[in-house]
């Protein structure tokens, strides 16, 4: 079994929207992503490389101070409030930490596709979020690519 680890932080700011709590307004974090990839034995390519660590920390280098919205969130949807580039739309009812990781799960899939498709290989991936120094979320899937 191989196995890759990426880690890296990025800054971000969200609002939890009906929410009864003080996370209801805009409120920003130093957030941590960590990204676990396994497999049997991963694919290389020309230079002997298997995943590009890279790629995977651009999943979270795209977050890097921006604003994480839901598509309820009609005010900083609003392109003549906010500059498009600065806002990531996040799959879901919030953009909760449950969500964050689940956003970045789907991209470290789309990596991996992109990569190496079609190759019939499992992977297992887990990618962690850390909000706060307390809160951590963890997501696990186990794909065929």
């Amino acid at each position: 079994m191989e196995t890759i680890r990426v880690l890296s932080d990025f800054h971000a700011a969200h609002r939890q929207l009906n929410y009864d709590g003080k996370c209801r307004y805009v409120h920003g974090h130093t957030w941590i992503g960590t990204f676990v990839l396994k497999a049997e034995q991963f694919p290389r390519n020309h230079l002997d490389m298997s995943i590009d660590f890279g790629h995977l920390k651009d999943i979270l280098r795209h977050l890097d101070h921006k604003m994480m919205v839901c598509e309820q969130d009609e005010v900083f949807l609003k392109s003549g409030l906010f500059e498009p580039e600065g806002v990531v739309l996040i799959p879901g009812d919030s953009p909760s930490v449950e969500n964050v990781a689940n956003y970045c799960l789907e991209r470290v899939i789309q990596v991996i596709r992109s990569e190496y498709p079609d190759r019939g290989i499992s992977y297992d991936i887990e990618v962690t979020i850390q909000e706060t120094d307390h809160n951590i979320f963890v997501v696990e899937r186990s794909v065929t690519i």
